[in-house]
């Protein structure tokens, strides 16, 4: 059996109107500290976005998502945040906002494998 490490994870949610609160999940960042592993993973559903609001920027969402993978991937897309550690990144991403992607409050877990973990959250929690 492999050792298990302890991770945390946060929700990734939509507010398409912040003034209503409505939200709905999207994506979900996991960050693993024995591992160095930080990741974010994203699906937006399009039907239930457009349904809180008819109006809203279905692209500025998708590219508000793709800056959060992108930040957990660092280099050079990940902009002021491209040389912290994947702690920092994931602290960084986590900290409260009020945006049309908010990070939800964080939980934990133990996992041998944090990627596999991603997966199984997404599709339990936002697919």
């Amino acid at each position: 059996m492999s050792e298990k490490d302890v991770y945390e994870y946060a929700l990734l949610r939509v507010v398409p109107r912040v003034e209503r609160g409505e939200c709905f999940n999207a994506g979900v960042l996991v960050y693993c500290r024995a591992r160095s592993y930080v990741a974010a993973r994203t699906h937006l559903d399009e039907a239930k976005l457009t349904a809180l609001d008819p109006r809203a920027d279905v692209m500025g969402v998708r590219a508000a998502l793709r800056a959060v993978e992108s930040v957990c991937r660092g280099g050079d897309l990940a902009g002021q945040a491209a040389g912290d550690d994947a702690g920092r990144r994931f602290r960084w991403l986590i900290a409260p906002r009020s945006t049309v992607v908010q990070p939800g409050p964080v939980h934990t877990g133990l996992t041998a494998d944090p990627g596999a973990e991603a997966e199984r959250l997404l599709e339990l929690l936002v697919r």
